[in-house]
């Protein structure tokens, strides 16, 4: 059952497990040579029996030599991320001839210390912006880009969307070789696709494979959106973020997981289509968060017995299994038992693909919805609402305009999950403080996790933008920013960042 307005728990089938992405493995395409003449054979008299017709084969392109040309367009774009982390450890107390040198550490307790870890990414827009995974710097205090051309930059995390495992960074450079996002709706099962990444740290490597699947879900990603293109690729730890490629040198994928029973490649890799890349990044890039629409229902799959009973000739759909009161759908009317096949026009192949068409909509718009209630078909119009984010959807460090440095904290918008969890009149408006770094300008000030921003310098701040802007409106002297911290109204002076 999936709940479209909720994420999905990891299943508990203990044999799969999703590991750091790699590269493609070799699907090669054959050429077809040697087509039979028929032509004189047709002057010849028939003597037998005519058969069923036989299918004409498929002429494929000859085999090409080298990709030698798409790697070297797309290979300058292809990076490296490097991230540090506070991990938790157990720790064991050290054994007495140890303790005159070290002292007497541990005894069994939880000791924080830092820890590295390995990804891959791709050059999205020339002047710095860097797409990869969410995964890769959830929870990273550093992060540092490799470049292909043996430059090295620290990285500013813009936005991270956990749903959709994707995440935006900056670096500060310009005239970096972006590479075009392609369109991966038109990929077909079978063609061709060139992977890159730096797997196990061994440095950028390229494979080729094949396009083995669409629309897939594995259900092992902590997102709630997937709608994987699956290749023959072999994807190994270190290649998480990295590019999927057509052969036209386009970004048609992100490498995000793999499925085995061992963890190692077994040819069987997932990538984040390009379509719903392209959108986050938009929408990371240009507000540090992600909205989307929800329906307000939770639907399953149909299985041929489900369809069955409910009278459908196919299990093509969505079945509306709870309807959450007052919401879009219930003021639609839509109804418990009811199968959805299509929205806004497109058929709905499953609930997976209902969730992802939903979600990628805008919030606020009205779509129509086709139904199939008791053996008739029936059309209701629905005003999609947004759907809310969980506090910690976000990473935007809001003082990322400010150089590498900013203020030292996270931020989300208010929605009223959050307003409500925070005891918040439905009035409020504002940006909800998600997390604060210790050592930076945010703590030195007294603010802290849970206080609600609600204006910078006099100006109101409902986005992640506006506060950028408004702390960039007065550079020469401390921001004034209105504070509210358990229904009480404080103005803290947030110092200048340094540039």
């Amino acid at each position: 059952m999936t709940d479209l307005n909720s994420r999905p728990s990891r299943p508990l089938a203990t044999w799969v497990r999703a590991a750091i992405l790699g590269l493609g493995t070799v699907a090669a395409v054959a050429s077809v040579s040697g087509i039979r003449d028929t032509l004189s054979a047709a002057a010849q008299p028939d003597t037998h029996t005519p058969g069923p017709a036989a299918r004409p084969a498929p002429v494929l392109p000859a085999h090409p030599q080298s990709y030698s040309a798409v790697v070297d367009t797309v290979a300058p774009s292809v990076v490296t991320i490097r991230v540090q982390k506070q991990a938790e450890v157990s720790n064991t107390a050290l054994p007495a001839p140890f303790r005159e040198f070290f002292g007497n550490r541990g005894g069994g307790g939880p000791e924080r210390r830092r820890e590295g870890a390995l990804g891959s990414g791709v050059v999205v827009r020339e002047d710095g912006l860097i797409l990869t995974n969410h995964h890769v710097v959830e929870g990273a205090d550093t992060i540092r880009v490799d470049l292909a051309d043996g430059r090295s930059f620290a990285a500013t995390l813009v936005g991270s969307d956990a749903p959709s495992d994707l995440a935006v960074l900056r670096v500060p450079a310009r005239g970096l070789p972006a590479l075009p996002f392609g369109n991966s709706d038109r990929m077909k099962v079978g063609d061709v696709v060139l992977a890159f990444g730096n797997p196990l740290g061994v440095g950028q490597t390229v494979t080729m494979g094949i396009v083995s699947a669409k629309g897939r879900a594995t259900g092992v990603s902590e997102g709630s959106y997937e709608d994987f293109l699956q290749t023959d690729a072999p994807i190994n730890q270190g290649n998480s973020g990295g590019a999927l490629v057509n052969l036209q040198g386009e970004l048609v994928g992100i490498n995000a997981q793999i499925v085995s029973p061992s963890g190692g490649n077994i040819g069987l890799g997932f990538a984040i289509p390009s379509s719903m890349a392209m959108a986050v990044t938009e929408q990371l890039a240009r507000d540090g968060v992600v909205r989307r629409a929800k329906l307000g229902v939770t639907v399953q799959g149909l299985t041929p017995e489900l369809a069955e009973s409910l009278g459908a000739a196919d299990a093509r759909g969505a079945l509306v299994s709870d309807v959450e009161p007052g919401g879009p759908a219930d003021r639609a009317g839509v109804k418990q038992g009811d199968v959805v096949v299509e929205v806004d026009g497109k058929p709905v192949a499953d609930a997976n693909a209902m969730r992802n068409q939903i979600a990628g909509t805008k919030p606020g718009e009205s779509v129509p919805i086709v139904l199939r209630r008791n053996g008739r078909t029936e059309t209701v119009t629905a005003r999609l609402a947004e759907r809310e984010r969980p506090a910690d959807d976000t990473r935007a460090a809001a003082g990322a305009g400010h150089g590498e440095a900013g203020f030292g904290m996270a931020v989300t918008p208010l929605t009223p999950q959050v307003a409500a969890e925070l005891e918040l009149p439905r009035s409020a408006a504002g940006l909800v403080v998600t997390g604060v770094d210790p050592s930076g300008l945010a703590a030195s000030a007294g603010m802290q996790a849970g206080d609600l921003i609600k204006s910078v310098n006099g100006q109101t701040v409902t986005s992640v933008a506006s506060l950028r802007s408004a702390l960039k409106a007065h550079p020469d002297r401390p921001a004034l920013v209105l504070v509210s911290r358990k229904g009480a109204d404080a103005f803290v002076a947030l110092p200048r960042a340094e540039s």
